[in-house]
C-alpha cells in the first residue's frame, strides 16, 4: 500500500484523493498525516540523493530531457525532466 501511496504523491494526488484511492482499493482510508509523513519519507530519500557526494573524475556525462504531465496550482502542465547519467573512470555511474 505504501508504494501505492507514494506514486500518488508523485504523481501529484491530492491527500483527500489518496484516501479515496486507499479506499477504492477495499483498504481502510488513510489519514492525511500519513500521506503526508510517507510523503516526507520520500522528500528525505531523494535529498539524500540529490546531496550525495561525487568523488573522482567523471569524464562521460550524458544528458537528455523527456516532458511529463504535473499538476501546477491546480492546473495540469508539461514540464520538462533532465535525465543525466554519468560515467567515472573506474565504470561507475
Amino acid at each position: 500500500m505504501a508504494a501505492v501511496i507514494q506514486e500518488a504523491y508523485i504523481q501529484g494526488v491530492s491527500t483527500h484523493s489518496v484516501d479515496e484511492l486507499v479506499k477504492t482499493m477495499g483498504m481502510t482510508g488513510i489519514s492525511k498525516s500519513q500521506v503526508s509523513r510517507l510523503a516526507a519519507e520520500i522528500d528525505e530519500r531523494v535529498h539524500a540523493f540529490l546531496d550525495r557526494p561525487m568523488e573522482g573524475d567523471w569524464p562521460y556525462l550524458w544528458i537528455d530531457a523527456t516532458y511529463v504531465k504535473v499538476r501546477e496550482a491546480g492546473r495540469i502542465v508539461s514540464v520538462a525532466v533532465i535525465i543525466a547519467v554519468a560515467l567515472n573512470t573506474d565504470g561507475g555511474r
